[in-house]
């Protein structure tokens, strides 16, 4: 059988799928950043809730199964990094990290599980891991901890919950285009030459090819994946940039 090249993918609405997207950002915010999604995709709605609050992530499903379904694919992928020498980091600043980066994912991949169960249903919880869960950054020591912790926590989900038909798979992205890691290429020199060093494929990560990761797992082509690190990373992690 011959597959399509990925880039060829189309977009996730084409193969059936309305999309509920979760930010904290204020609705009139979210419509400008999504805009062009839903030009293109038409059922992208979004829903504003706080996911480190388990009384919020409860009112996000019911909000998006009021006004969509029961999802049966859960992409768990809000998470946040700052960059600080490990001797310095600010103690607020690791728990605060932590709470998004790792409790929260187990939140809402408890809530989704529950109600799966409850309704008789199969599932699907996608984690956004990171090519740093096995080879530390430097300067992000917090974050390194919570993506290996999110690691384990995928594999825990799918080892309880196969029984149910309910599936765990978790993401590990490079160095992504975007965000902080984008501005640190562009500003910073020394990360730069860092960065530079430690993808073998020479570039930073196209945002593209991590959301062309996430509908593949999304896909029927993953059916018989749980337990499983998609790593798509540029070669990242295949030896110590050191």
């Amino acid at each position: 059988m011959t597959l399509p090249a990925i880039h060829t993918l189309k977009f996730p609405e084409e193969y059936g799928a309305a999309i509920a997207v979760n930010d904290i950002l204020p609705q009139e915010e979210a419509a400008e950043i999504l805009a062009d999604a839903q030009n293109l995709a038409g059922q992208v709605l979004y829903f504003r809730a706080n996911i480190t609050q388990p009384a919020e992530i409860q009112r996000l499903f019911d909000s998006v199964a009021a006004s969509l379904k029961l999802p049966d694919i859960v992409c768990c992928h809000a998470g946040m990094a700052e960059a600080f020498p490990v001797e310095e980091y600010p103690l607020q600043n690791f728990e605060t990290l932590l709470d998004l980066n790792l409790h929260a994912p187990f939140k809402v991949a408890q809530v989704a599980a529950r109600r799966w169960i409850e309704h008789g249903l199969p599932g699907h919880l996608i984690f956004t891991s990171s090519w740093v869960q096995d080879v530390p950054w430097p300067e992000i020591t917090p974050y390194n901890v919570s993506k290996a912790g999110l690691k384990a926590l995928m594999r825990g989900f799918a080892r309880e919950l196969a029984p149910q038909g309910i599936r765990s798979n978790a993401i590990a992205p490079g160095i992504v285009a975007v965000g902080m890691a984008k501005r640190q290429w562009d500003h910073e020199p020394q990360y730069r030459a860092r960065a530079e060093k430690a993808i073998p494929l020479g570039y930073l990560q196209p945002a593209e090819s991590v959301a062309q990761a996430f509908l593949f797992l999304c896909s029927t082509m993953a059916d018989y994946m749980t337990g499983a690190v998609l790593l798509v990373d540029g070669g990242c992690s295949l030896y110590p940039m050191d």
